[in-house]
């Protein structure tokens, strides 16, 4: 929560829970009396305490003594002044955030400087490399996709693909063993797995598993991403009554670049209905309104979120609470990977 110096000195922030709230006060904010009372209210309620665009001058350095975060902004920093940053304030009680990370090459050199967290654009808008065909090494899970998107399903035919690859199998045993389902057995093969899920969801966890294993070099937010997209998406159409599954328009939303592969590519070998596929293409759609308003929702583009909901005939609180529960959901099937 952004706080300038009157929403400080009011204690409006209090208004939110201390486990789940990041007061963030900004360079615009001048030490003084009233300012440190308010931090050391905010502390002794519970609250953690940032503070944006952090720099070397910074005239918050009196600040840093209720600071559990320092945000420290790579587009106008240089190297060294971040180095000099790590050495004089990082410690095991004050965490130092990069913010404005655009590259994975800025990703890897904030994390080699020290740095613990990390914000930006390269999480939104993940790397997508400029190939015309799908990496050797990610055709087994391509194929599966596209076995599980078929109108007819054929399981001994899935079976065979799934015991192919390992890490799959490992997944989806280990996630069907979890508290998640709360099966009184053990599941210990493919087959039993796939007896007791039943096709529709058999069709479900498979594409979810294939993008977990798919995407195990690449940063867990992108993992992330794509399942809290594909969830929130999935709960929404109950109320939209669209016979797509939207469940995999908002996984392949992401996908492309999970495969290193442009989305027209991807389209081209996973069979998807005509309104998926011309909504995932930025194309006008049915669904693609629904597409919008998950992007706008991801990125805090509210009064877009707004119309795009008005136009779905959704409430705003019926958006934020399925999108809280997407991101649940995605944080608690990527717990432990």
């Amino acid at each position: 929560m952004n706080c300038t110096r009157d929403v400080l000195l009011k204690d409006l922030v209090t208004l939110l829970p201390s486990d789940q709230t990041v007061v963030e006060i900004l360079e615009t904010v001048e030490p003084g009396d009233r300012v440190f009372a308010a931090c050391k209210r905010l502390k002794e309620g519970g609250y953690l305490i940032a503070l944006d665009d952090f720099t070397a001058n910074d005239p918050r350095i009196p600040l840093t003594d209720y600071a559990d975060i320092l945000k420290i902004d790579f587009r106008t920093t240089k190297p060294e002044e971040r180095a000099g940053l790590m050495r004089r304030f990082a410690s095991s009680k004050r965490r130092m955030l990069a913010e404005k990370l655009e590259t994975p090459q800025e990703f890897r050199q904030a994390r080699d400087t020290g740095f613990t967290l990390f914000q930006g654009f390269f999480f939104r808008h993940p790397e997508v490399l400029m190939a015309r065909e799908v990496p050797a090494n990610k055709l087994h899970h391509l194929r599966l996709l596209e076995m599980v998107c078929r109108a007819e399903l054929d399981m001994r035919e899935l079976e065979r693909m799934i015991k192919q690859e390992t890490s799959i199998v490992y997944r989806l045993l280990r996630y069907l063993n979890s508290p998640l389902f709360g099966f009184s057995l053990e599941i210990k093969s493919v087959r039993h797995a796939m007896a007791i899920l039943g096709e529709r969801e058999v069709r479900r966890w498979i594409r979810m598993v294939v993008t977990l294993s798919a995407a195990e070099q690449k940063s867990s937010e992108l993992v992330m991403t794509a399942l809290g997209r594909a969830r929130f998406c999935e709960l929404l159409s109950p109320r939209l009554q669209s016979g797509s599954d939207l469940f995999l328009m908002g996984l392949l939303s992401v996908m492309d670049a999970i495969l290193e592969v442009f989305m027209d590519v991807l389209l081209e070998q996973v069979p998807v209905d005509k309104e998926t596929k011309t909504a995932l293409l930025g194309q006008a759609s049915p669904i693609r309104p629904i597409y919008q308003l998950m992007l706008a929702q991801e990125s805090g583009e509210w009064d877009e979120a707004v119309r795009l909901a008005g136009q779905l005939r959704l409430t705003d609180e019926e958006v934020d609470e399925k999108w809280w529960q997407a991101t649940q959901w995605a944080q608690n099937v990527t717990a432990g990977v």
